[in-house]
Order: structure tokens, then C-alpha cells, then sequence
């Protein structure tokens, strides 16, 4: 069995985890039983509480409180936009721009299943590297919708490798088996101590090893 996820940084009131496996973090419709947070659960043989979420097929960092208390706390960070994120992902061709700010109304496909309404959205995306027939790229949400970063980038044209839900991939000059998208960075204030706390893993070595494969342009 594939190693689902490693620890990163915990203490006594709550821990981040690098979530490396295609793994569900709590149960969908579909009544998952073998979950990211159950799993946790097991291994620390404690109750936990997820603070926010992160897809499916999305790699990287997210927070788990070990008490009600505290993820009261850290949830109300998240709904103030105080706690900040950082992703990377490799993306269909190449932008035009090195840097630049998608704006505007999106609703995910489970919001429009809900006739929910289109909410304002924000991310900023900044080039790293091009290679021949994509970029890597870093990108920070303004604001937290759900699918924001896979909707931004669908719509302007460019992709993430391996995107299924808002891009055909019949369209994709390049073929990738995974979503190339990693939350890799995040800062937020502890919940008792309130000094700021910032937590980073590395590129993730899939994406690694397609960058150096790939002609730099």
C-alpha cells in the first residue's frame, strides 16, 4: 500500500499533514470508509478535527486540530482569511505573462448542481519555469472557494496537466496520469501561543522529475 500521508509539524494542539495519496479527506456521498482523516485517526489513536479542506486528488498541506476548541479557533482564521496558502502546479502551455491576477465570479460543478450562486474569486499566479508546452507555476488564493485554482486556470486557458473535472482531456497536448497541483505552502497564527507559524514541503517529486525532463524553453 502507497503511503497516504506524512507528518509534518505537530505539537500538543494541533498537526499538518503532507497529504500524498489520492485519498478522500472525509467522506462524500459515497460513504467512503477509508479516509485521510480516518486513517489519521488510527494512527494517532485520538479524535481529530479537520480545519479546511483539500481535494481528492489534490496533494499537499492541510490542519488537523486535536480538540474542539482549537479548531474553533483555526476554522475562524480560515473564515477571516488569515490563515495564507501557497500551490504549485504544472499547467497547459505557456502564459503570456510571467505574473498576473485572475478575478472574478466561479461556481464549481457542485454548486451549480445546488443552483448555488456565483461567488467572487481571487488568485494571483506567478511563472517559476517554462518548459515546451507548459509552465510551473506558483499560485496564491486570495480567497477560498472550492476548485478556485482548477477553475481560474480552466478558464484562462491554461490547465493544470492532468485535470479531468474542468478540462477535456482529449485537449491536452501532454498526457499526465495525476493533477499536478500541490498546496505547498502555509502560514497561519497559533491557536494558543499566537506567534505566526509557517509550514513548507519541497516540490513534489513527480513534479520534479517531469520539470527536468521537460525543455526549458
Amino acid at each position: 500500500m502507497n503511503k497516504v500521508f506524512e507528518i509534518v509539524s505537530e505539537d500538543q494542539y494541533f498537526l499538518v499533514l503532507n497529504k500524498i495519496a489520492r485519498i478522500v479527506v472525509q467522506p462524500s456521498p459515497k460513504k467512503e470508509k477509508r479516509t485521510l482523516t480516518s486513517l489519521l485517526e488510527k494512527h494517532l489513536k485520538e479524535k481529530i478535527y479537520i480545519c479546511h479542506r483539500l481535494d481528492k486528488n489534490t496533494q499537499g498541506l492541510i490542519i488537523y486540530a486535536k480538540s474542539k476548541q482549537i479548531h474553533k479557533n483555526i476554522t475562524g482564521q480560515f473564515r477571516k482569511r488569515e490563515v495564507k496558502k501557497k500551490y504549485l502546479a504544472l499547467t497547459e502551455g505557456n502564459f503570456k505573462k510571467n505574473k498576473g491576477v485572475f478575478k472574478g465570479l466561479i461556481l464549481d460543478k457542485e454548486g451549480r448542481k445546488f443552483k448555488e450562486k456565483p461567488k467572487k474569486s481571487e488568485t494571483s499566479y506567478k511563472v517559476l519555469k517554462r518548459c515546451k508546452g507548459f509552465d510551473f507555476i506558483e499560485l496564491i488564493p486570495k480567497t477560498g472557494r472550492t476548485n478556485q485554482i482548477r477553475i481560474h486556470l480552466a478558464q484562462a486557458g491554461h490547465p493544470i496537466l492532468g485535470e479531468k473535472k474542468y478540462a477535456f482531456r482529449r485537449d491536452f497536448m501532454i498526457k499526465f496520469n495525476k493533477l499536478a497541483l500541490c498546496a505547498y505552502w502555509l502560514k497561519l497564527r497559533h491557536p494558543v501561543s499566537s506567534q505566526q507559524i509557517m509550514v513548507k514541503i519541497g516540490v513534489p517529486e513527480y513534479m520534479k522529475n517531469f520539470i527536468e525532463k521537460g525543455r526549458r524553453l
